[in-house]
């Protein structure tokens, strides 16, 4: 690999970011002052990218724009796989200069047959390769979820997130401006890759729509594509001008197609993180009947409302069910109709346990709602720390063997730092959690219907 222009006034960004990549890596730089500082690195410099000896499989040009053409050719001479182009100021800036060199760039990569991306835009992160374009991302493991975004911000943005998540990313990339390679191309390839089995994609527009409509259509029956449209409003589309030039459509049509194509939509990156989630960790739920247990009759209002509202039940138990819970469920201020409210007062982990167990076994449930408010295990950790651990083994164990999903929402309660904590305590032991209960819903309700909509065209 190689990065062109890369200088001490960005703090040698890009080398930094690539100290864990796995392969060789060079940079090309003429300034003398910054080839001291890349040297320093321990990264040999060439003046040329020519001059490196041997192929080159990827290039990062951080070079001025009007230098850019000239990187380009060089590209396509030294015949390099392929080529991100972190520099600006092409289309998006609405000016001629701007479109003119835009348009020289279009033109020598189709005619020399160099896979460009961008410009306008970050290139590709590969975790497994530790190829990134931040320093915060993971630079060890891999994944199965690949992310394609036309915003750099937003790229970086949801791995970061996706990490925190306990979501692992086998491949990203952010295109910008997509002048050679877009959203279609990227798709076509992920559908093909044997490491990714989920797709994100953050789209703001596209140039031949009918072929991203076509491979979303042969891919989403056999990985699932989360998409994420920009610009929804008459506003956004203005702003996206000003972002990556891109060509947009009606918001209606945009719904249109990806529903048509049996892809889910997503209204912002919490909830294209929150359904990627829904899809990658809980099995799928095969019915629209919940079983809900909360901390207290409030939330258990509060709860039951978002997943009603979307149109899931949350019905009456069995007598069955009912006759066993109430051999044992005595904690002072709760009930158990369904939703079940355990109180605040809950002291053992059995009884929780037990609850779980009636609700798996009764056939009027198809999956378990569960919240676990951080103020409530704070609390009890204080009290008694071989609580938590008693529960969270009992719930990995209980999660482990039913058949029906256990879906954790962790509510925070603004206590933004302890909520952090827990939520990584639910992650080690493979539980991922949602924030709050509308968010859980939705995604809960995109993924249902997804899983619908693919029985139906089989």
């Amino acid at each position: 690999m190689a990065v062109v222009g890369d200088k001490r006034e960005l703090d040698f960004m890009w080398l930094r970011n690539l100290k864990h990549f796995k392969g060789r890596i060079f940079s090309v730089q003429i300034d003398p002052a910054e080839i001291r500082g890349i040297e320093a690195l321990g990264v040999k410099n060439y003046l040329s990218l020519k001059e490196i000896p041997g192929p080159v499989d990827y290039v990062l040009v951080a070079v001025p724009r009007a230098v850019a053409p000239f990187i380009v050719k060089d590209c396509i001479e030294k015949k390099v796989g392929g080529a991100a182009l972190f520099t600006s100021g092409f289309s998006e800036t609405g000016t001629e200069e701007g479109k003119r060199l835009q348009d020289i760039l279009e033109n020598l990569a189709k005619q020399g047959g160099l896979n460009l991306i961008g410009p306008n835009c970050l290139g590709i992160f590969n975790p497994s390769l530790g190829l990134r374009h931040n320093a915060d991302q993971d630079y060890v493991s891999g994944g199965n979820v690949a992310f394609v975004s036309q915003s750099g911000t937003q790229a970086s943005l949801f791995t970061v997130m996706a990490a925190a998540n306990g979501i692992g990313i086998s491949k990203s990339v952010s295109y910008g401006n997509a002048i050679v390679l877009d959203s279609p191309d990227f798709l076509e390839y992920l559908a093909r890759d044997d490491r990714t089995a989920i797709i994100g994609m953050y789209i703001e527009g596209v140039r031949d729509g009918r072929k991203l409509f076509k491979t979303l259509k042969v891919t989403t029956p056999e990985k699932p594509v989360v998409i994420w449209k920009g610009g929804r409003t008459e506003a956004g589309m203005r702003a996206i001008a000003t972002h990556t030039a891109s060509i947009t459509r009606s918001p209606l049509v945009w719904q249109a197609a990806i529903k048509q194509a049996g892809a889910i939509p997503a209204d912002n990156l919490e909830s294209l993180v929150d359904i990627i989630k829904m899809v990658q960790q809980w099995k799928p739920l095969k019915g629209d009947r919940l079983g809900v247990i909360a901390i207290s009759g409030g939330q258990s209002v509060a709860v039951t409302d978002a997943f009603n509202s979307l149109g899931f039940n949350i019905p009456l138990l069995t007598r069955r069910s009912y006759d066993e819970i109430a051999s044992f469920f005595n904690i002072i201020g709760g009930n158990y109709v369904n939703p079940i409210d355990i109180s605040w007062t809950l002291n053992s982990v059995d009884v929780l346990t037990r609850l779980l167990e009636i609700l798996e076994a009764d056939e009027n449930i198809d999956a378990v709602i569960l919240e676990l408010p951080v103020f409530f295990l704070s609390k009890k950790e204080k009290e008694n720390s071989s609580f938590i651990n008693g529960l969270l083994s009992s719930l990995t164990d209980f999660k482990g063997r039913t058949s029906k999903p256990l879906i954790i929402i962790s509510t925070s309660g603004a206590r933004d730092a302890e909520a952090a904590e827990v939520r990584q305590r639910l992650l080690d032991k493979g539980l991922g959690s949602f924030h709050d209960f509308d968010r859980a819903a939705s995604a809960l309700k995109k993924v249902r219907d997804y899983y619908i909509f693919h029985d139906r065209v089989k």
